[in-house]
């Protein structure tokens, strides 16, 4: 078959904005609203063009786009070096210690801010009671103490947390408004698909190209930097939830890999890809379990009543895992999980009922129906799915337990995961030269930095750290403009020609969609569901999925990969009927990538070195002595080779 191309003459020819800025913000999540307030900080008063891209609405965009009912990373009285301790501890062992660091003596910062703007933060009453943020209480700026769900977690009433960021990130990009109060330099409903290498400075960022997902536009944006928090992976895996929950998932739908594929593409060195997220969660409904465990003190068994993670599982676990096995990080307790599920010692089960029935023990009438609206509100304000997922299944959690399950893996770096670019860390708290080679949180393609899931080998930043990490990234973004004053971003190719590169899923749809009765099947385009399905479906038999119990090998990894290049040709023949078909086409694209630079990394990688996460069968233990190391990679753009090597890990913070 001929390759195709877009000449426009089935399709409509789309209107072609260009709109030229210093800073580029992309992304609408809370890295992206970080990264906007604080560049309007420091960017407006040098009189700098700042414009911010978000395929969404910034109000619910993002991994926080439901709302948190707590926020998971706020040091107060803890030290930043502890901080580092746990990171280390829950991550295998291997982080960039550095940034891990650096982002935990500015997280409080933010989340004073967001207290500020209006978040309701819960608080501890002078005599040990529990204030839900609805009562008058001391600010944290003011010396209130907030409660805890644990060591680093705070609780909130956080429903609206997203919305709250949003409208800062929004007020700070204001001075730009046309008459009708409209944001010129800020861009809704628009999703960048690629991003542009100058074609007179090599390893230069010049802009990046999208298309309204509203409107028949294309547009070109050109710019001395750029600031990505494009969010992490989800749907690369076959996700367990099928028929009427399809799509359901626990990460959000709309993070199609994009921030990793974008990079990826203009040569941006990747660091620890193999890692992945496997989440244990309320089954079915993917509602999180951190406060469940945490606040309301609730212990998860087999269905015997059992501790999963003590006596044989936990002496068969140090065998392979010690000394990251008796430090219990998620990973470690996601393992011993499933040794059980495997062992026919199943369901799983979060003994809610016991939890509530232990808190009533000291509580009042009154007391206790507060703690019952608590328990519903945990899922209320950030999972309502699950809470509908109770009601559907007449489970009242005071009166029984729930199920919980290991989900899909996800590709992140913001939660308990660290999949991402290979990021210039801080120059001032001794770190190895290797580890500071420009400006805070730039990567390696000079004027593209990286924030929130996509800044690699730093993960546990949550919401809070993530827009700590957003702003960070911010002022050395407006540091790199002030010195690059004089730059003019050139791309190579032209509006026209990316234009069509970008239609070219609708340029194909309409050229043969008569040459089949049916137009979701047909000899020669794919539509976009139908190519998700392939590629979820070669990614969990042999990348290591729910359907292998996570378990892949070296053959597998191979047989997978030379699958994954055949799915690659055929997405270019994808077909597109609307623009959300189109969204969805470039959606798949940039999954595609994700997911094999996760594939390179783990057949890379020849060690089990996140067992509850992913496991080599051909190594199925943790070998520090060869691997305790990065794995980092790079796709080289000229070529279309890719490269895999290791770097040394240097710990900076002692035991």
């Amino acid at each position: 078959m001929e390759k195709e191309s877009c000449t426009f003459s089935y399709c409509k020819k789309p209107e072609i904005v260009v709109h030229e800025t210093d800073i580029l913000i992309l992304g609408g999540g809370m890295s992206a609203c970080g990264a906007a307030f604080e560049a309007a900080r420091w960017g407006n008063p040098q009189k700098m063009r700042i414009t911010m891209v978000d395929k969404a609405a910034t109000d619910r965009s993002g991994a926080v786009a439901m709302g948190l009912s707590a926020i998971n990373t706020y040091m107060g009285e803890n030290d930043p070096a502890d901080y580092v301790k746990m990171v280390r501890g829950d991550l295998m062992g291997i982080t960039r210690e550095d940034l891990v660091y650096d982002l935990g003596r500015h997280v409080d910062d933010s989340v004073e801010l967001f207290e500020e703007w209006g978040l309701p933060i819960w608080k501890k009453a002078a005599d040990g009671h529990t204030m839900d943020g609805a009562q008058e209480a001391p600010k944290l700026s003011e010396g209130g103490k907030p409660v805890r769900s644990g060591k680093w977690q705070i609780m909130i009433n956080g429903e609206s947390y997203k919305v709250i960021v949003a409208e800062a990130a929004k007020v700070a990009l204001k001075t730009n408004r046309d008459a009708t109060g409209v944001a010129e330099n800020h861009f809704e409903r628009v999703f960048v698909v690629k991003l542009l290498l100058d074609e007179k400075v090599p390893n230069r960022i010049a802009g990046a190209v999208g298309f309204s997902v509203r409107e028949n536009k294309i547009y070109i944006f050109k710019a001395n930097t750029i600031l990505s928090g494009t969010g992490g992976a989800v749907n690369v895996f076959r996700p367990r939830s099928t028929q009427e929950g399809q799509g359901r998932a626990w990460y959000p739908v709309w993070n199609s890999g994009s921030g990793y594929a974008l990079g990826i593409q203009v040569g941006a060195e990747l660091t620890m890809m193999e890692n992945r997220f496997v989440p244990a969660r309320f089954k079915d409904g993917y509602g999180p379990v951190g406060a469940w465990f945490l606040f309301f003190k609730a212990k998860a068994t087999n269905a015997y009543g059992e501790d999963y993670c003590v006596g044989e599982n936990f002496e068969y676990t140090k065998k392979l895992y010690s000394p990251y096995a008796e430090k219990m990080g998620t990973a470690i307790r996601n393992h011993m999980m499933m040794m059980d599920m495997k062992a026919g010692k199943g369901p799983i089960l979060m003994n809610t009922h016991h939890a509530m029935a232990e808190l009533a023990k000291t509580m009042d009438a009154k007391q206790i129906k507060h703690l019952e609206a608590e328990a519903w509100e945990d899922f209320l304000d950030m999972a309502i799915g699950q809470a509908g997922v109770w009601a559907g299944n007449d489970v009242e959690p005071d009166k029984s337990p729930s199920e919980i399950m290991p989900t899909e893996p996800y590709l992140l770096g913001s939660h308990a995961g660290c999949a991402g670019f290979w990021c210039s860390g801080p120059d001032d708290i001794g770190a190895p030269a290797e580890y500071n080679w420009g400006y805070n949180r730039m990567s390696t393609v000079n004027g593209l930095f990286m924030m929130g899931d996509i800044c690699g080998a730093s993960g546990h930043k949550f919401s809070s750290g993530s827009h700590a990490e957003g702003r960070i990234a911010a002022k050395s973004g407006v540091a790199f403009v002030l010195d690059n004053k004089g730059f003019k971003p050139t791309v190579t190719k032209s509006p026209d020609d990316l234009a069509a590169e970008i239609y070219l899923p609708f340029e194909v749809y309409e050229k043969y969609k008569t040459y089949s009765t049916a137009p979701e099947v047909n000899p020669y385009y794919i539509k976009p569901k139908m190519l998700q399905a392939r590629m979820q479906k070669i990614a969990d038999e042999y990348f290591g999925g729910v359907g292998t119990w996570y378990m892949t090998s070296a053959t597998m990894l191979e047989s997978g990969l030379k699958q994954l290049a055949i799915l690659k040709e055929d997405a270019a023949l994808s077909g597109a009927k609307d623009l959300h078909e189109l969204m969805r086409a470039w959606e798949n694209y940039h999954r595609i990538w994700s997911i094999e630079a996760h594939a390179r990394h783990i057949q890379f990688r020849e060690e089990s070195r996140y067992p509850g996460y992913y496991y080599r069968g051909d190594f199925l233990a943790i070998n520090d002595k060869d691997w305790k190391c990065f794995v980092n990679s790079k796709f080289d753009p000229a070529t279309g080779d890719w490269k895999c090597f290791k770097k040394e890990y240097k710990q900076l913070i002692p035991d």
